[in-house]
């Protein structure tokens, strides 16, 4: 049995989220197992100590690597090791002066290295979660399961192993591109080949408190839990946690 540790850096930060709640429960999943060895940041500018971890696991929404730091993130996976990439790491938002919302393709190797891009979400609302391999073991016997979230529509690049699905046709509202006609698989948990490593991708986990949207909205009449009230997706986590754990102590 080895004693070797696995070193994660954790990076929860952006706009628009609670992230102190995602933080902090993404510290007790991690806590759970004792071979885990966690620093939490609050972007990617520490790249020694990046390059120096096992794992990369992010829980962002609107932060964007400079673009030295996007190309070591890709040098990190490319290397051989995993980034556990959760909900809004791959979004870039900018607020028009006529209220809608656009997502500038302007970090392609950030993208790239992620295998998506969010461009756009409908309104929340309840959708319908199913496995695209259902014999892989990150989801095998997890069921079709309903949860209320984000839709992340998306531009996708690479050639993505697919794990979770949904599907979606119509519009979403208030963005710059609200117009998503055709009914393709909607990526919610995939896999992306970097090199000789892999970035893990899941984009559940929408939430915001009453004070998550400052200074835009003082206070935000609505607590969004998304998908942190389903089991299944502390179980997405725990395995996605321990697939990349387990490739560092055996």
């Amino acid at each position: 049995m080895s004693n070797r540790v696995c070193k994660v850096y954790m990076v929860v930060a952006g706009d628009y989220h609670d992230m102190d709640r995602a933080r902090l429960e993404l510290l007790k999943l991690l806590a759970e197992n004792p071979k885990i060895r966690a620093t939490v940041a609050a972007d990617y500018h520490d790249l020694e100590s990046i390059a120096a971890s096992d794992v990369l696991i992010t829980y962002t929404c609107n932060l964007i690597p400079e673009p030295k730091e996007q190309e070591a993130l890709r040098d990190f996976v490319a290397s051989g090791k995993r980034w556990f990439a959760l909900h809004g790491t791959n979004s870039i938002l900018k607020f028009l002066e006529d209220g809608r919302v656009d997502a500038p393709e302007t970090a392609p190797v950030l993208m790239k290295t992620l295998g998506t891009q969010f461009i756009a979400h409908p309104p929340i609302q309840p959708f319908t979660v199913k496995a695209s391999d259902p014999n892989h073991p990150l989801v095998k016997g997890i069921d079709e399961f309903e949860t209320d979230d984000e839709i992340y529509l998306c531009r996708i690049h690479g050639d993505l192993k697919l794990l979770l699905e949904t599907h979606f046709t119509g519009e979403a509202t208030g963005f710059v591109e609200d117009q998503w006609p055709d009914d393709d698989p909607r990526p919610v948990y995939y896999i992306n080949t970097v090199g000789d490593g892999e970035v893990l991708y899941l984009n559940l986990g929408h939430c915001r408190g009453h004070y998550d949207m400052q200074p835009m909205i003082d206070y935000y009449p609505n607590i969004e839990n998304g998908s942190w009230d389903k089991p299944e997706y502390y179980e997405l986590l725990r395995r996605g946690i321990a697939y990349c754990a387990d490739a560092v102590t055996g």
